[in-house]
């Protein structure tokens, strides 16, 4: 059973970010923190098996994990780190994305945390997908509408373990702290800073406004480099 506390923004802000795709909400942060413009997104290509399903927006959930090193806890400690991991994961702001970061180094992706049981058992914990530099796997079997950007895809979880849990991590050049919020589709995911979230729509409201004029004469039959002037000047005085 999951543990669900209120977020610290409103319901409505998410579901409103969730109406954009990734790249637009990358734009409109351009508008209302330029200071941003190089950080708090992803960089490194990901894996996204399901590109057709819809952006998630979500409050972070950090994990670190390595498979090629074996888990030295007893076994015992290593069924109570599961347990407190599952607690983590099931509690606190919803809805939930969970961002693994592997740090085996040069073998990244060696062994793969996330499959058909990892997948299934985080979305009955109130998550929503994965954001991971690691490997997955079980592609047919995963969670229904549970969303994936991955490393890579491959066969085995080798010893893969949850090395630590609720601190910062670092995936595909994304830095992330734990109850960050995230906006994430097939394009790649971004970190939204609290304090700004509820500026965004509007914001990309006005992205799309201005792209408007450009992409009308660029689609028209009656394309002009002169008729492309006017609308790019039609573009820069919309507010």
């Amino acid at each position: 059973m999951t543990n669900t506390a209120t977020g610290p923004l409103p319901a409505s802000v998410l579901e409103a970010l969730g109406r954009y795709d990734t790249p637009t909400i990358c734009n409109a942060m351009e508008i209302v923190a330029p200071e941003r413009r190089l950080i708090g997104y992803t960089t490194k290509p990901l894996v996204c098996p399901f590109p057709d399903l819809p952006p998630i927006v979500g409050y972070a959930r950090t994990v670190a994990i390595r498979s090629v090193l074996k888990n030295s806890l007893p076994p015992e400690e290593q069924s109570k780190r599961r347990i407190a991991y599952y607690e983590y994961v099931g509690t606190g702001h919803g809805p939930r994305i969970s961002v693994i970061q592997d740090i085996d180094g040069p073998d990244v992706g060696y062994g793969a945390f996330w499959g058909e049981v990892q997948s299934n058992v985080h979305k009955a914990l109130g998550c929503l997908g994965v954001i991971t530099d690691g490997s997955i796997r079980d592609i047919p079997q995963w969670a229904p509408g549970f969303q994936a950007l991955a490393g890579s895809i491959g066969p085995s979880h080798a010893w893969v373990h949850a090395e630590s849990f609720g601190g910062e991590v670092r995936v595909a050049g994304m830095t992330v702290k734990s109850d960050d919020l995230i906006h994430a589709d097939q394009h790649g995911a971004v970190v939204i800073p609290h304090d700004i979230a509820a500026k965004l729509p509007e914001a990309a409201e006005l992205c799309g406004r201005r792209e408007t004029p450009i992409l009308e004469i660029a689609r028209s039959p009656d394309f002009s480099l002169e008729k492309l002037k006017a609308a790019l000047k039609r573009s820069a005085e919309i507010h």
